[in-house]
């Protein structure tokens, strides 16, 4: 519906008229989605190749500092993800009523988050994940 004075702000997808903060909300809540531990699958694509690399660059400055800096990556990207999806789904929902992230909400999401950092934890003690230097000598 167009205002008087104001440019028509929605656009076209699949034959339908979707509002611009609707698309923003869906791909914000979207890419939230890749970097939480909501999806399963996730960790193993996006969120442990992205903790690797945040890991191997502080691991370029010393070694011992691979593992914590891995860790606190995969955190970050968990952390951000929640925070993208929250944000974004708010953005979709912003005309109707919001539904609030409980504590309980969080507490299931830092559970879910605390195995899945257990896994990478025993994952790089094992050897398993190593500084890139490691895997080519």
């Amino acid at each position: 519906m167009q205002k008087e004075g104001h440019e028509d702000d929605s656009i076209g997808i699949a034959g339908r008229k979707v509002e611009r903060d609707k698309v923003k909300g869906g791909l914000i809540a979207a890419v939230g989605y890749l970097l939480s531990p909501v999806s399963w699958w996730n960790d193993l694509f996006v969120n442990i190749p992205l903790a690797y690399a945040f890991g191997a660059l502080f691991g370029l400055l010393s070694e011992a500092l691979f593992l914590p800096a891995m860790v606190a990556g995969y955190w970050i990207t968990n952390i951000l993800g929640f925070i993208l999806m929250h944000r974004g789904i708010k953005g979709i929902l912003s005309k109707e009523k919001e539904r609030r992230y409980s504590r309980g909400d969080m507490i299931r999401d830092l559970c879910i988050s605390l195995v899945y950092t257990m896994i990478v934890v025993m994952l790089a003690a094992s050897g398993f994940l190593r500084l890139p230097t490691e895997y080519f000598p």
